[in-house]
């Protein structure tokens, strides 16, 4: 390359840094998006509290800690949702997966990584990058030309008021949300479709058992192991949300007044109320999706399995959300936010991450790196980039910005995507025909960015 043009190329270079965006939160989400806006030679402004300060759940200084696990679940493009979810991001170029790759350790199917190496070498990236200006401090202001909140479960008291003045309302400080099983997976031998009393539009699974089928499943429930709380959360993490299991404790017919009550429910099968009944509710406008009622828990997920396996109707449920319980920060995603991440009453705010209600760290990512691609659409006056529900990008997105009464956060997983114009009755066939579709619609998606 001659002097001229290595002098044109740099000239252009410092032109597109007037472009500044300013992304609020270090984790993976605004990692994501401040490394892809940085690509493109757009100057941006990352905030986070670290060093200075940190949440209970941080100990490093690095940004894009992982705080629990250091398995960013399966590599099974073929087989599981949340490897063709990393496979869809390395097309995309994602550089949080880039760098997993590069630090992953021996763990199976599994892509794993080393931790601090990984945080590490995210870290070295962005403050090596001449477009991104690291400011340590507290956010609380969100004014500016574009911004990006990308802060996590944990976002501070004054960040989310100041996220509540801008969205009127809509923040949600939850602690527990109930597992979510596929509907193909519930046995329709042992349940059956309508509402208490028959009052509605049959929007509800009934999951009838017996009085030894109940028996089995209390004793069952009241004996299981529960996952630890974080000190910080121990405090306030029960109130005003029940988890199934202390209620039980609370007398062997606690339930059956409660969330297993069979009144109002006839059995066609019997004809009558059963003992107990558990309803299972849409997760998402087609169905493909349920929700256990009022079973939030804190089960352990091997538990959960186990014990909730004891309804006859669920032997076989595959569980694509396990019941969790800690606190969280999410906004009302449906309600607020367009499907390119923006707020629908000021399109220059983007959200990012797991306040946007996708749960796990690869979801998480995913969202700042769309976040990062439709922001840097916008500085080039281009119209936001469409994501084909037939990926599982797309997929996440549209759960997250479609109307939904009962809105909790979501991983990625196959019943998101829309299914197969045949029946395939095995299930990796299944798996592996829609990952070829994703991954073929992801391709074309690629060819626009």
């Amino acid at each position: 390359m001659g002097l001229l043009s290595v002098l044109l190329k740099i000239a252009s270079m410092k032109k597109e840094k007037i472009n500044c965006v300013k992304i609020v939160g270090g984790g993976l989400a605004g990692a994501e998006a401040a490394l892809y806006l940085a690509s493109k030679g757009v100057s941006v402004k990352l905030y986070d509290i670290k060093p200075l300060n940190k949440t209970p759940a941080h100990t490093s200084d690095n940004y894009a800690e992982l705080v629990c696990s250091n398995s960013l679940k399966s590599n099974d493009v073929y087989g599981n949702a949340a490897g063709l979810l990393k496979e869809e991001m390395r097309l995309m170029g994602s550089i949080i997966i880039s760098v997993a790759d590069n630090t992953k350790v021996p763990a199976g199917n599994a892509l794993a990584v080393n931790r601090e190496l990984f945080s590490e070498q995210i870290t070295n990236k962005i403050k090596s990058n001449p477009y991104i200006e690291c400011i340590n401090e507290e956010v609380c202001d969100l004014s500016g030309d574009l911004v990006l909140i990308a802060t996590g479960p944990l976002t501070t008291e004054p960040l989310s008021k100041a996220i509540s003045s801008i969205m009127g309302s809509g923040l949600h400080f939850y602690d527990a949300s109930a597992p979510v099983v596929t509907a193909e997976s519930i046995d329709p031998q042992y349940s059956f479709v309508g509402d208490r009393y028959d009052k509605g539009n049959g929007d509800h699974i009934n999951c009838p058992m017996n009085k030894e089928e109940y028996t089995e499943f209390y004793n069952a429930l009241i004996s299981a192991e529960r996952a630890e709380l974080k000190e910080f959360e121990k405090s306030d993490v029960f109130e005003g949300c029940m988890p199934v299991e202390i209620m039980a404790k609370r007398g062997v017919d606690t339930l059956r007044f409660g969330p297993l009550k069979p009144v109002g429910l006839t059995d066609p099968k019997t004809g009558r109320w059963a003992y107990a009944t558990l309803q299972l509710r849409k997760e998402d406008f087609e169905g493909t999706m349920y929700n256990l009622v009022g079973f939030q828990t804190n089960l352990k997920f091997p538990e959960q399995k186990r014990v909730f396996g004891l309804i006859p109707a669920l032997k076989n449920a595959e569980f694509v959300r396990y019941g969790v319980m800690y606190r969280n920060t999410y906004v009302n995603s449906p309600e607020f936010l367009n499907i390119d991440l923006s707020l629908k009453d000021n399109p220059n705010v983007y959200f990012a991450g797991q306040i946007t209600g996708v749960e796990g760290y690869v979801e998480s990512a995913v969202t700042g790196l769309v976040a990062g691609i439709q922001i840097y659409r916008k500085l080039k006056n281009k119209k936001p980039l469409e994501f084909s529900d037939k990926t599982v990008t797309g997929a996440l997105l549209k759960y997250i910005t479609t109307k939904n009464q009962d809105f909790q956060p979501m991983n990625a997983n196959f019943a998101l995507l829309p299914p197969p114009n045949k029946i395939i009755r095995d299930k990796k066939e299944r798996k592996a025909h829609l990952a070829s579709i994703s991954l073929d619609a992801i391709k074309k998606i690629v060819k626009e960015i």
